[in-house]
């Protein structure tokens, strides 16, 4: 329905009185603290159900809405608000004649003041409950009170936060029981922004439930966690969105200590805890521009830590360090040596959080629990005039899996690290080659234009490693290689072959896989195709 074509805005004043209130919440905290201020300030409170309940508990006067409107409530509640003596009252134009004279002829007095939190539509499908109990829980009248509210916020004030009494009751008490129009303006855009967040949480869900994966209208709801200084460059600017899945980590870690976040630590830290999660065993992550430059399982999280670390200690330099365990003292000792941006875990003992104190910078985030690598879930990707939405990838390759494809086959060391090579691979940037060996990555070759200089740096940064520890050779020699997609030519696995690996893993599916195989055969290498690529872009 369009405006009236003849409509002319009548005058806009900044401060408008709140003589009436209308208080329907779900959620009473802060409740009996706002009704007091209002009727200390002479405000006629009207209200419903629970929420008069609380306030007449408290002693605070409340008109029922069905004593307002000269209607009963009906059809189980269904039907309270939706009135024009309400609808009217908040919906008009003060300073508008007409308005005015179509109040006085129907008798509807103004509402000045709304203030509405929906029923927990998002908490009821979180816990899991049944379609009738999830539809009894979509909310109709406070939407509409709200958006009504918010439209007439020349006149009317909408309150859907109780984080926002205290400005309302300051600006009571600052402004002879008014408020102004800046105020009514910043809490319209509020509750715009409520009701079409709770109307994306019931578009999706309704998606959800018929097994629409890609609903025609793709609709986002998102809660600012943080406004960042700044975005990947100084000159672009950033804030943090938490999307209400509650899967663990960032998102729902616990700062305990160091400066605040950037948009590039949350981002690694991300990569960092994501990768760090695939693995059962004691688990260190060292991610660098969300790149992993050091994986490592061990018997225990100290030496994964160690194993981690030997992968690339030049790397490690400003990086994140993710743990899959809660961090004890012996790590967070040698932590404590090194220049980190991000330290993510589980948890962390208070003897190791005393250790890293002496580093006050390095932010320390506890994320309570692992995400589960396999679970479902979608990523989001803008690209210029729109999105890329796209299912998780929590694609797993067991040994059930592969596909022995060489002459040799691996042996159960190789296999073993096969595995965890490619687990690696699946978080590093394409083109991907990973360098493994007992558990460890020993070299990471990420986001080359070809697969065969991936495969070389992978190598140079193995042969490094090694003399900074003062190997006798390099850690890629008797290392297992994986690829996150197929070698389109032999070339890349001939690379892995010169540094020293003996064993590849790979997705298979090229044209001249057979030309690769002949390659692996000639070269003494195992080889298995798992038929799974790792893409990540």
């Amino acid at each position: 329905m369009s405006a009236s074509p003849h409509y002319v805005p009548s005058p806009t004043p900044d401060l408008a009185k709140i003589e009436r209130a209308l208080i329907s919440v779900s959620d009473k905290t802060g409740l009996v603290e706002l009704g007091k201020a209002l009727a200390a300030h002479g405000v006629a409170i009207l209200s419903t159900g629970g929420s008069a309940r609380t306030l007449r508990d408290a002693g605070v006067k409340v008109i029922e809405v069905g004593d307002h409107t000269g209607f009963p409530e009906i059809m189980d509640g269904r039907v309270k608000t939706l009135h024009p003596a309400i609808h009217g009252g908040i919906l008009a134009r003060r300073t508008d004649k007409g308005h005015a004279a179509a109040m006085r002829e129907h008798k509807i007095a103004a509402i000045d003041l709304v203030v509405v939190n929906l029923y927990p539509f998002e908490a009821t499908v979180a816990r899991g409950a049944d379609f009738a109990t999830s539809v009894e829980n979509i909310d109709i009248g406070g939407p509409a009170l709200i958006r009504a509210s918010a439209k007439n916020h020349d006149f009317a004030t909408i309150v859907v936060d109780p984080g926002d009494y205290k400005a309302v009751i300051d600006e009571l008490g600052a402004h002879g029981g008014a408020t102004t129009l800046g105020l009514r303006r910043s809490l319209a855009a509020k509750a715009y922004a409520r009701t079409a967040a709770y109307d994306s949480a019931i578009a999706n869900w309704f998606a959800a439930q018929q097994g629409d994966t890609f609903p025609e209208r793709l609709t986002l709801a998102a809660e600012r966690v943080q406004t960042l200084r700044y975005g990947e460059n100084p000159h672009q600017k950033a804030a943090f969105y938490a999307d209400g899945s509650k899967r663990p980590g960032i998102a729902t870690a616990r700062q305990v200590q160091g400066k605040e976040l950037s948009y590039n630590n949350i981002n690694d830290t991300d990569a960092a805890y994501e990768c760090v999660a695939e693995f059962s065993e004691p688990a260190v992550v060292v991610i660098k521009h969300a790149n992993p430059c050091g994986v490592a399982v061990g018997k225990d999280q100290y030496s994964a830590y160690l194993k981690a670390y030997q992968c690339d200690p030049v790397s490690i330099y400003g990086g994140i360090v993710a743990l899959n365990r809660r961090l004890e003292a012996q790590t967070a000792t040698d932590l404590a040596k090194r220049f980190l941006e991000v330290i993510i875990a589980p948890d962390v003992s208070p003897e190791a959080l005393e250790i890293l104190a002496r580093r006050k910078d390095v932010r320390i985030l506890l994320a309570g629990t692992l995400p589960d690598p396999a679970s479902p879930g979608m990523t989001l990707k803008s690209v210029a005039g729109g999105y890329l939405l796209q299912s998780r990838d929590n694609g797993r390759v067991t040994r059930a899996d592969l596909k022995v494809v060489t002459r040799r086959a691996p042996s159960e060391q190789e296999l073993s690290d096969l595995l965890f090579a490619f687990t690696v691979c699946k978080h590093v940037k394409s083109n991907a080659i990973v360098y493994a060996k007992d558990g460890a990555t020993v070299g990471v070759g990420a986001g080359q234009m070809n697969r065969r200089d991936s495969s070389r740096i992978a190598a140079i940064r193995a042969a490094e490693a090694g003399e900074i520890a003062k190997l006798a050779e390099s850690p890629a020699v008797g290392s297992v290689v994986a690829s996150d997609a197929y070698f389109p030519f032999a070339d890349g696995l001939l690379a892995a072959a010169e540094a020293g690996a003996t064993a590849v893993i790979q997705p298979g599916g090229s044209m001249r896989d057979q030309e690769v195989i002949e390659a692996a055969d000639k070269a003494g290498l195992a080889m298995v195709f798992t038929g799974m690529r790792h893409f990540r872009h």
